[in-house]
């Protein structure tokens, strides 16, 4: 059978775009095309994943969840200074040998005019937060020393000061273009970065094929060790197993659960690494988009029931990982009194008949004032959510719920507000796909009333439409808490709320899982910035 199958799936590398023939060129796959190589104009995971080749950081996030410096000397403590003891001032030391990929210094000025332009009305950034909520100002006394101050003691400064996805930007690139176009929403180099900070540098980008990097001769931190990356686009899941298996992929993630057999059988090596990332479902609470059933937490609840969650990771992740119970998923934050609600086909439909939900005109779906039970179901063209939206909608029609499927290519999913994504505006009523808090640290303005995307806040990234003033308050005050018991309480009764109102579903525990053949050696895959230390990662000869 395994013959079989790859005999078939080698057929499908006939029509996919050639890999890079180059020895020492490290040949990835991924399944979606990203959407932007600007951090700030993106939320999506490959994203910021390729980003870790492109910008270095203030520091990287190592394989043990450690921070290790990249642009400061050190990384910031009371007793080095660089933390304020009342934890309101940060102090960031930045090497003074650190370059840009043109050769010009990477300074002070670099760190300041990128808040600038996060907090600049004229541009729309996927997300202001936390600069917008917790930060007074960002100042630069000299040339190498960045000193940033909080409103009030921020806990989750270590995950989201200057981190991978708010790296700073090169400013005497972009600075010309804000003043010639007033604005950075539009500039060529989001989807073409000239100038970099990292190991890599931007080579081309082929719109439906791939993106090439190369190595970067001035990186601060030593001369990577192999000559460059080359990325290619293949949405097919059957594909990118193929080319890991025939080793054409030198390394591929983001691979079904289910396909880690066939992978193993070839001698490809699989990782699985804890990201924080949890596969989920977010309700809309909107009332004026979502089905108005989604007001009641009991039919909420009874869709949860009706949700055969085991079945799905006993049968298509075949029981390699499990149904979770929280956001944070496998950490201390995570309240263990919390459990996954069962299956209860019969429950859920008891359940929706109590909240006057009854099929009143025959048609077999349910109806209340009239109006019909019928759910938008909507997520990318990930086969996995496929055959998970199937499974659904056979479940719940069993009991008079009426689910609509509908799968969006990734660029268009995750798109923001601005740019007319479903699940940011609203054009939904199930939305799935894997989330993180902003980890290793389990901050998130996710659920926040603030994070509402809207015409006036198109940077929000509150999917729910959820806002509750007793939920807000949890999250400013785990915000402020500096010390980890107290920290952790807090989230053990955010946790309890979040269960008790069913604001998010786990569907499951999602950690990164990578395919990386035998070839490609040292490398150390990390849950927060995958790719750091990929200046390090070395390709045998073949």
């Amino acid at each position: 059978m395994h013959k079989f199958l790859f005999a078939v799936l080698a057929l499908l590398l006939l029509v996919a775009p050639a890999f890079a023939q180059d020895a020492n060129i490290v040949n990835v796959v991924l399944q979606q095309e990203l959407d932007s190589l600007n951090p700030y104009y993106t939320n999506m995971w490959f994203a910021s994943t390729v980003q870790d080749l492109l910008y270095a950081p203030a520091w990287w996030i190592d394989d043990n969840g450690s921070p290790v410096p990249a642009l400061v000397t050190e990384i910031p403590s009371v007793e080095n200074g660089g933390l304020s003891p009342d934890g309101t001032v940060v102090t960031l030391k930045l090497r003074q040998d650190a370059v840009w990929s043109d050769g010009e210094p990477i300074t002070s000025a670099d760190f300041v005019f990128t808040y600038d332009m996060i907090m600049d009305d004229a541009n729309t950034p996927n997300s202001r937060f936390p600069w917008d909520e917790k930060v007074a100002s960002v100042e630069a006394p000299d040339d190498y020393t960045v000193v940033v101050t909080y409103n009030a003691p921020y806990a989750a400064w270590l995950a989201t000061l200057f981190s991978v996805t708010s790296v700073p930007l090169p400013e005497h690139v972009l600075r010309p273009v804000f003043e010639a176009e007033g604005t950075l929403d539009n500039a060529e180099w989001n989807r073409a970065p000239n100038v970099t900070s990292g190991p890599f540098v931007f080579e081309t980008w082929e719109a439906g094929s791939h993106i090439s990097l190369a190595a970067n001769a001035n990186y601060f931190l030593g001369t990577p060790k192999v000559d460059g990356f080359f990325i290619r686009f293949v949405p097919d899941d059957a594909t990118v197993v193929a080319s890991l298996v025939s080793g054409d992929s030198d390394v591929g993630t983001f691979i079904a659960l289910g396909d880690t057999p066939a992978l193993e059988d070839a001698g490809v090596k699989i990782e699985l690494v804890n990201s924080g990332y949890n596969e989920g479902w977010y309700f809309n609470m909107d009332q004026a988009l979502g089905n108005p059933a989604l007001q009641d937490v009991n039919v909420r609840r009874a869709l949860v029931m009706a949700f055969d969650r085991d079945r799905i990771n006993t049968d298509l992740n075949l029981g390699i990982t499990y149904t979770g119970s929280s956001f944070w998923e496998n950490t201390p934050y995570q309240n263990p009194d919390v459990k996954p609600i069962p299956f209860d086909l019969q429950g859920a439909a008891a359940m929706l008949d109590a909240a006057g939900w009854m099929d009143s005109n025959g048609d077999g779906t349910r109806d209340k004032d009239g109006v019909e039970l019928v759910l938008r179901y909507v997520t990318n063209t990930r086969q996995i959510r496929q055959d998970v939206q199937a499974v659904v909608q056979q479940d719940m029609a069993s009991i008079g719920i009426g689910i609509e499927i509908e799968n969006y290519p990734s660029d268009i999913f995750f798109a923001s507000y601005a740019d007319g994504g479903p699940c940011s505006t609203g054009e939904y009523d199930i939305c799935e796909y894997s989330s993180t808090p902003n980890f290793p640290d389990p901050d998130t303005s996710r659920f926040t009333c603030a994070e509402i995307p809207s015409d006036e806040k198109p940077e929000g990234i509150n999917d729910n439409h959820y806002c509750n003033p007793a939920l807000d308050e949890m999250f400013a005050a785990q915000g402020r808490e500096t010390d980890f018991d107290k920290r952790v309480a807090i989230f053990h009764q955010i946790d309890q709320f979040m269960a008790d109102e069913i604001i998010w579903v786990p569907v499951w525990y999602d950690p990164d899982l990578w395919a990386i053949n035998g070839s490609i050696t040292n490398t150390l895959v990390s849950g927060a910035d995958p790719l750091w230390n990929a200046v390090n990662w070395e390709k045998a000869s073949s």
